[in-house]
């Protein structure tokens, strides 16, 4: 299967490649000779250098590994090779390869209007090394080189080097080209569990970004060849009805320039709790539409019609804090309800974007959906806790920057805020400055800004749609706090080596700075703290990913003076689930092998409520005024009615389709809730909850609150 992938892969590595060269690179000892024999100079040399280079790590010898390396690298406009992807079955075999490329002599670059340009290129290393010396050039396979226009191999081209692919690619050559999502300008879906995996990929690159999600398959692409993981677990299926259903796309129309494919979703579990309810369940059916036109111009669309009835302490957090507009309740993370039969809800979710990238800089995109910012499982900048909401956002990449402009349209769905018995629409805009300090440290810059119909009854003010202005100076001139809530941020990413990286979070709402230190517990210190570390293949075993995480908000954070200022959207938060007043501390381990998949997860924490709905304020409830606090000094952390909180939750499946993630999975959540005083408002619980299912895993369910 890998040497089709190495055939193909080709394919792959064209980001932005838009001319062809006049004159190829040329290796040191083959000056002097016509260009139609450089390519050929060119590779003998590199194959002699690296093979008598290579040193075959000892455990691979141990195992009698016999194989190949497949090496995408870029000759720079300097003349020097610079690996950005590796495909080996070992990690030592990729260590090893990165050596042996970095002691490469400095070459001359390929030239092509008379100046010299970039040219990339995928290279085979067969294992076992036998050593060569350059001049037998008819003995060199030659690896693709990438062209802008040159032509894909022919369906005939193709059988023939199928010799050693296996049976699914013999049955069906054209493999490759049923999953062109790949090669687009979409977006990843954004679940955890495979942005984990991706991040690994990418961690191992020079200069790439991981705090704003999702990201688009093509960004991803130099990096994590998504397209060859997907092959390695493909299943052997002779007929239509088993390939559908284990390895492809429903449908999938292709023609020049363009193609689409319609895929049926669905997320139906069964389940039970130990409260009164006498089972839990959640009915999803739903289709997904996605497609490209052109290169530059890609598409989607899903739609979801579902009814569910979850453990009772979900429930009745969909109702907190009050009945919506127009529904009975908001169901975490997708939207608004009506009451569905005995206790359960029925909620319509829609989703979609346009992606339009017209150059290597930039990319726009216009649709309903959701956006995340940070490393963390949480974030504190924007998360996707919340329902979809419409959005416009410009992402813009050069040197070592990312910088990326998202400008929301969000709603106040409670009754008591409405006039009218229509939503309250919030504007929301931020921006986020991504910027590669050194290979390993990342630094990012965030910015903020929230208002409402109230302050702006004719929409986002035009001043907030400047991409490259500061919101605080704009909120201040227009009127200062009743205008707007801004709020600033800094996160960091260091990468100690290829498997292990920290990272941080720290956003201020309202800080005092001669107040931050003086031990009074100030109530305008508003601000937030995240610190965590992920370990890619811990304890040398492939594919275990662990996570620890501890997040820490004062009280009063994310809230406003006016309510309907405050960081939410469809009465849940926008940043972390918890609001504010609390701490936490998350562990998660997660593994994968093939189409099998483990995770298990554990909350502890604890955080500070109200005594009761309308009493005193202790600044846990976003959606309650600031200035209706317990005092202006002596805050701290969890201070009120303070709970512990313990979630623990394990998960495992297999995956029956990965065009979808169409899972067959089970789990179970142990949940304990112990409020100091437990009340009407905030009740004692210890909940066991047991889940089985099939599911397309396109988004992330959040249960953990």
């Amino acid at each position: 299967m890998k040497h089709i992938f190495f055939l193909f892969s080709f394919l792959l590595f064209t980001l932005y490649i838009n001319a062809q060269v006049e004159k190829p690179p040329v290796y040191p000892g083959c000056e002097g000779l016509d260009i139609s024999q450089l390519e050929d100079c060119f590779y003998s040399h590199l194959k002699s250098d690296v093979y008598n280079k290579f040193v075959t790590p000892q455990n691979v010898k141990n195992d009698h590994f016999k194989g190949k390396i497949n090496v995408a690298f870029v000759i720079t406009e300097e003349g020097r090779f610079k690996i950005i992807y590796v495909n080996s079955a070992y990690k030592e075999l990729d260590e090893e390869t990165r050596r042996v490329f970095a002691e490469l002599p400095k070459i001359t670059p390929a030239i092509y209007d008379g100046r010299s340009v970039e040219k990339r290129y995928l290279f085979p290393i067969n294992i076992p090394i036998e050593p060569y010396e350059p001049g037998d050039f008819t003995a060199i396979v030659k690896p693709p080189v990438v062209e802008v226009k040159q032509p894909k191999p022919t369906l005939e081209e193709k059988k023939g080097i199928t010799e050693e692919s296996s049976k699914i690619k013999q049955t069906n050559p054209d493999y490759t080209d049923l999953f062109p999502e790949f090669k687009s300008e979409l977006n990843i879906p954004l679940t955890h569990q495979e942005y984990d995996e991706i991040i690994y990929y990418l961690d191992r690159g020079d200069n790439t970004h991981t705090a704003f999600k999702p990201y688009l398959f093509n960004e991803v692409r130099p990096y994590a060849d998504l397209q060859a993981i997907r092959e390695e677990i493909l299943k052997e299926k002779q007929t239509w009805a088993g390939r559908k259903l284990f390895n492809e796309h429903l449908f999938l129309i292709k023609g020049k320039n363009y193609w689409f494919t319609i895929n049926p979703v669905l997320d139906l579990q069964m389940g039970k709790d130990n409260s009164d309810v006498k089972y839990t369940y959640n009915n999803t059916r739903g289709f997904q539409i996605q497609g490209t036109l052109g290169k530059k111009f890609g598409f989607s669309s899903s739609f979801y019609e579902s009814q569910g009835r979850f453990a009772q302490y979900v429930n009745d957090w969909t109702r907190i804090p009050e009945a919506p507009i127009g529904a009975g309740a908001v169901v975490p993370g997708r939207g608004k309800a009506k009451g569905f039969k005995e206790g359960g809800f029925d909620y319509p979710v829609a989703e979609a974007y346009l992606s339009y990238t017209p150059n290597e800089f930039f990319n726009f995109q216009f649709g309903q959906g959701k956006n995340f910012i940070g490393d963390g499982y949480r974030s504190f900048f924007l998360s996707d806790v919340a329902s979809p909401y419409p959005f416009f956002k410009i992402s813009t990449q050069f040197w070592k920057i990312k910088y990326t402009n998202l400008w929301m349209w969000m709603d106040d769905v409670r009754r008591s805020v409405s006039d009218d018995g229509t939503n309250l629409r919030k504007f929301v805009a931020m921006h986020h400055l991504s910027w590669n300090v050194t290979k390993r440290f990342n630094l990012g810059l965030f910015e903020s800004v929230i208002t409402n119909e109230i302050s702006y009854p004719n929409g986002m003010d035009i001043s907030f749609f400047n991409p490259i202005i500061f919101y605080r100076a704009i909120e201040f001139s227009n009127g200062g706090d009743r205008s707007g809530n801004v709020q600033i941020g800094l996160n960091m990413k260091y990468r100690f080596k290829s498997d292990i990286s920290v990272y941080t979070q720290f956003l201020i709402d309202e800080m005092t700075m001669s107040r931050v230190f003086d031990g009074t517990g100030y109530i305008g210190n508003k601000f937030a703290f995240q610190l965590g570390a992920k370990y890619f293949n811990a304890f040398k075993i492939d594919n275990l990913i662990l996570q620890g995480e501890f997040n820490w908000a004062r009280p009063y954070t994310f809230s406003h003076a006016e309510t309907t200022l405050n960081s939410a959207h469809y009465n849940q938060p926008i940043s972390h689930m918890w609001g504010a007043n609390f701490w936490e501390m998350i562990g998660i381990a997660r593994y994968k092998h093939g189409r099998w998949f483990g995770n298990l997860k554990f909350n502890i924490g604890e955080k500070g409520y109200d005594y009761s709905k309308n009493g005193t304020n202790y600044g846990g409830n976003i959606y309650r005024s600031y200035n209706d606090n317990t005092s202006e000094e002596g805050n701290s952390v969890a201070q009120g009615n303070t709970t512990k909180i313990f979630i623990g939750d394990i998960q495992g499946g297999w995956i029956l389709n990965p065009v979808t993630n169409l899972q067959v999975f089970g789990g179970f959540t142990y949940r304990s809730f112990s409020p100091y005083q437990p009340n009407s408002y905030v009740k004692n619980d210890n909940t066991t909850w047991f889940t089985i299912g099939i599911r397309s895993s396109l988004f992330n369910w959040y249960f953990d609150n």
